[in-house]
């Protein structure tokens, strides 16, 4: 189970989140590519952008129930990440490329 307490602070506030469990297997992101990219400097995945609709939820959720080692959080902050935080932490603001 992912703990809030641990995850990366990459993730956009939100509800969902990755922590340190992850081992970058690429699953989150080929699930829920509009959500989870990769920190290629620290070798792992992270939340760039909270889902909104009930289609991206289930999206993500999809990425939570598949992570082999449950590094994906629901659990986080259910206050909604203002744009600013989420247009900062997007692959192309950030230089990263999603994978």
């Amino acid at each position: 189970m992912a703990n809030k307490d641990d995850k990366w602070e990459n993730n956009v506030p939100g509800k969902f989140y990755v922590d340190q469990q992850c081992i970058d297997c690429d699953l989150c992101r080929e699930t829920a590519p509009g959500f989870f990219t990769r920190h290629d400097d620290g070798g792992h995945s992270y939340v760039f952008k909270q889902p909104t609709t009930q289609e991206e939820i289930d999206q993500c959720m999809e990425a939570l129930e598949g992570c082999p080692v449950e590094a994906i959080g629901s659990d986080g902050d259910d206050g909604a990440a203002d744009s600013q935080s989420q247009a900062s932490a997007t692959p192309q603001a950030t230089g990263e490329a999603r994978s």
